[in-house]
């Protein structure tokens, strides 16, 4: 049961660091205006998992 907890604590932290990195890979391939792309890197960084969440669904509304 020990193995199990770690490998999920592993995971989590994993999907942490990772959802930041792609949300902002995202960002600076998509056509967003440079005020949009900075204030979405901005939110991205000083709220690392709700920004990113926020940029996948309404910063890729913004894109189209």
């Amino acid at each position: 049961m020990f193995g199990i907890s770690v490998l999920l604590i592993i995971l989590l932290v994993i999907f942490i660091l990772l959802l930041p990195l792609f949300a902002l890979i995202d960002l600076v391939r998509s056509n967003l205006g440079e005020m949009n792309k900075i204030m979405w890197v901005l939110i991205i960084l000083f709220m690392p998992i709700f920004g990113s969440i926020l940029y996948f669904v309404l910063g890729r509304i913004q894109n189209n």
